[in-house]
């Protein structure tokens, strides 16, 4: 008997508009992500992957198809237990903190909102994993850099101990030289805590780096899933993947603008 896989999406679409206005932002994407797996959604801006992870997160109501998440089939709403099992960390650190919040009071909120007990042990058990420590409890976002307050935002995730974590491009907006320190912190803590990831990137490289197996998305579609192996071998067979792996390697910009358009 084959067990159940963390998150399943069958035929999803996303439309945006109406009428001669309407927009398709995703078309008929289906993929499974097994627990404990990382599983990464690639493309260029544009190519509907964040918009499928916020589907799945519930930040959309206007979707169709099928979404299943630790085989419970989700509808357009979702409950507190829903998002003690989902947390999501968005793209920009500058954004998702409210900036006149100490950090302690940004972690101590979701406790209190799904009245969880021992809030003190929480809060230190959470800034030690994502290596601030107590000194930084009391302080205020603006006073830390980029990489420091993604890994906030991270801790406000991981709070709640959910089992999958959902993250939209999460080091895009930082410096290049602070990336592979979260990507790496993300990957220590997804082994540490067996937590099912779903990861959206324009960065092949990242993909790589972070997840066990792939969908590469353009206009809305997935054209196709593939491996880590895969990926590092250079075994893809869709044109358009092709031109991604060549562009994330560092190639000359031509290759972006020659995508095929097909």
């Amino acid at each position: 008997m084959t067990h159940a896989p963390m998150i399943e999406v069958n035929n999803l679409a996303v439309a945006f508009g109406d009428g001669k206005r309407v927009v398709r932002a995703v078309r008929a994407v289906s993929f499974r992500v097994e627990a404990g797996e990382s599983f990464g959604l690639v493309g260029e801006s544009g190519s509907g992957k964040s918009t499928v992870l916020r589907a799945v997160a519930g930040l959309f109501d206007h979707w169709t198809g099928d979404i299943v998440v630790n085989n419970q089939a989700q509808g357009a709403k979702r409950d507190g237990a829903f998002y003690r099992l989902v947390q999501m960390v968005f793209q920009d650190p500058y954004g998702s903190l409210h900036p006149k919040h100490t950090i302690d009071r940004i972690l101590s909120e979701p406790l209190a909102v799904h009245r969880l007990d021992q809030p003190e042990r929480r809060i230190r058990e959470v800034l030690d994993q994502v290596q601030l420590g107590a000194s930084y409890r009391f302080r205020y976002p603006h006073q830390l850099s980029g990489g420091q307050r993604q890994r906030v935002a991270i801790a406000r995730a991981l709070i709640l101990s959910p089992r999958i974590l959902l993250l939209d491009e999460p080091t895009s907006a930082l410096d290049v030289s602070i990336q592979a320190e979260i990507l790496n912190l993300l990957a220590d803590i997804g082994r540490e805590r067996a937590m099912t990831l779903l990861l959206v990137s324009h960065d092949l490289g990242v993909v790589a780096h972070m997840c066990d197996r792939l969908a590469v998305m353009r206009n809305g579609e997935v054209v196709e899933l593939a491996s880590r192996d895969d990926l590092r071998a250079g075994r893809l067979d869709h044109p358009y993947s092709r031109q991604l792996l060549l562009a994330s390697r560092g190639y000359d910009r031509a290759v972006i603008d020659a995508f095929e358009d097909h």
